[in-house]
């Protein structure tokens, strides 16, 4: 099988790859602004007929009780996509719009051989504890704790990172026992639509088991929030449309798993190598265009070395021109839209209003007459409570702040509604320990460290989500908990 746009049409809907009935919309090309395929465009009556499908394939199959076999489906999936890796690191670019080199990593093959934890998870899993004989009211019982499948996902995800977040969430619920309804954002619908169709032809996933339906219509996903056939709602986006799928989940009392946003702090201590940890915040903001909830947008460094680091991170934001994706070498791509550069462009206005300074950047590159292209930039002189310091940009944009030693930066970081990720650099541990303690947030880099791995739960404290991916512990947003007792 060869996988080309035009084969990008199709929803999958209780096993079969069936056209929306909304016809089909265009999928852009972020770094041409041409057009390059379509996508099929669903309805709300493409939606109910997904839901039905993965309910009654919930309700009425195995799936949910065979732990082996939806095992060897995920590692079908997985060698499959493997198989096409080069078809698809080529669409992902050209829809998308992330650099190349990423799909060497989280846009692409990463998240493709991640099936594979999901997959030994689903074998290994400890389904029953015994918890031994006890005499409640004086009788002896022996009892159990059996974990189920919640039942049917409803997966809304977004366009930044869209296989992984696709795929983080996918391969959990299914290794779980659940059935799933996948709902990718209108921005990057071929990344879901091909993996249907490899799922449709290339594996042995029973009809209904997944179903992925594609859409214009950013609001179809509600739907998923408020269907009372969906069990739980697994939403990646804004804090913002989070919390509407939360009060929308709340009518039915279903399970919510929320990711979303961020603005986290990269905290250097006045024994740090300020210039490598600078050009680590540098390098961080500017990959895939600064298109990433966890990536660390507020840079706070030491107030007697901020002349110091604001000159260090305008050279090296210099060496990070915004260039085209398909080169090797390019970090920093475009965004993903004209929408989404004009939101990126407005915070560095205001930014201005509010007293800041543009170091770097602050428009599009010249050289660019085609591309949602955003220089990288640099904006210097804010206080933390400052909009564009507290509230979520998406573009390569990093704000810089003068800290008064570490109970201060402390403060800083978490002076912010989110609590997603972070980052500080230092040499003397007590004082690294203490800031990992202090800063609260869901992740944390040491010095460079990479927390980013199937095997390790993400998501964040406060308004940057609710529950945790990847990982046991994101394996287990999927599950309920059955307690079971019997006379000795």
């Amino acid at each position: 099988m060869s996988l080309r746009p035009a084969s990008a049409s199709d929803l999958l809907i209780d096993g079969k790859l069936i056209p929306g009935s909304g016809g089909v919309f265009d999928v852009v090309n972020p770094a041409t602004e041409e057009v390059i395929g379509q996508a099929a465009d669903a309805t709300l009556d493409d939606m109910d007929a997904a839901i039905a499908a993965a309910r009654h394939a919930f309700d009425t199959t195995n799936w949910s009780r065979d732990a082996a076999f939806r095992a060897h489906c995920l590692r079908q999936l997985r060698d499959a996509l493997l198989a096409h890796t080069d078809e698809l690191r080529e669409l992902t670019v050209a829809e998308v719009g992330c650099p190349v080199f990423l799909t060497h990593g989280p846009q692409l093959e990463g998240p493709i051989r991640d099936l594979g934890y999901f997959a030994d998870l689903a074998e290994s899993y400890e389904w029953t504890h015994d918890l031994g004989e006890a005499k409640p009211m004086g009788i002896k019982n022996t009892r159990e704790i059996r974990k189920e499948a919640v039942g049917v996902v409803g997966a809304i995800t977004p366009w930044n990172f869209p296989h992984q977040i696709n795929f983080a969430k996918i391969g959990p619920a299914l290794a779980a026992g659940c059935t799933v309804v996948l709902k990718p954002a209108p921005d990057t619908p071929w990344c879901a639509a091909l993996v249907g169709k490899v799922i449709a032809e290339e594996t042995d996933f029973p009809p209904g088991v997944v179903n992925i339906v594609t859409s214009s219509d950013h609001a179809l996903g509600a739907q998923l929030s408020t269907d009372p056939r969906v069990d739980i709602v697994s939403f990646t986006g804004s804090t913002a449309t989070g919390k509407k799928v939360m009060a929308s989940a709340a009518e039915t009392l279903k399970k919510v798993f929320l990711e979303l946003g961020g603005k986290s702090a990269f905290i250097v201590l006045d024994d740090a190598d300020l210039a490598s940890a600078v050009s680590m915040a540098a390098f961080a903001v500017v990959t895939h265009a600064g298109q990433g909830c966890a990536i660390t947008t507020r840079l706070v460094v030491p107030r007697e070395k901020l002349a110091e680091a604001t000159a260090l991170a305008r050279d090296s934001l210099a060496g990070f021109a915004a260039a085209d994706p398909t080169n090797p070498g390019t970090i920093c791509g475009p965004v993903i839209s004209a929408t989404q550069r004009e939101r990126v462009e407005s915070y560095i206005e205001l930014a201005q209003t509010e007293g800041g300074t543009i170091e770097i950047g602050g428009a599009r590159p010249a050289d660019k007459e085609k591309g949602f292209f955003v220089s990288p930039t640099l904006i210097s002189g804010l206080d933390n409570s400052s909009r564009t310091a507290q509230e979520e940009i998406f573009g390569p944009v990093l704000v810089i702040l003068g800290h008064d030693g570490d109970d201060d930066a402390i403060r800083i970081a978490n002076d912010s509604p989110y609590g997603l990720s972070g980052a500080v650099w230092g040499t003397d541990r007590d004082r690294l320990n203490k800031v990992v303690d202090g800063v609260r947030t869901g992740t944390m880099s040491i010095n460079g460290g990479i927390w980013y791995s199937a095997d390790v739960p993400f998501g964040g404290y406060k308004q940057s989500g609710i529950g945790r991916e990847m990982g046991v512990a994101g394996f287990e947003e999927y599950l309920e908990t059955k307690a079971i007792a019997e006379p000795a």
